[in-house]
């Protein structure tokens, strides 16, 4: 991620906006720290990526059976 300081940020504001077009994602610094205090980052499609089973992902396989039934209650309380 690139960063830059809120002066640099608005002189090159429609270029920033070109970088981020391009999936870049741009950090603005500011104060005396220069402290990431926002970031612009590209828009999304709304889709959102398929869920992976973390650690477990090629050594487990999770199935549930058609007759597999379970109330909000049993959910709820286990």
């Amino acid at each position: 991620m690139k960063t830059m300081s809120v002066g640099e940020f608005k002189a090159n504001f429609s270029e920033v906006l070109k970088r981020v077009l391009g999936g870049e994602e741009i950090g603005i610094l500011y104060g005396k720290k220069k402290e990431i205090v926002a970031k612009i980052v590209p828009k999304t499609t709304g889709k959102k990526p398929k869920r992976k089973l973390g650690i477990w992902e090629g050594k487990a396989k999770v199935v549930f059976h058609k007759d597999f039934k379970m109330t909000e209650e049993e959910f709820l309380n286990s």
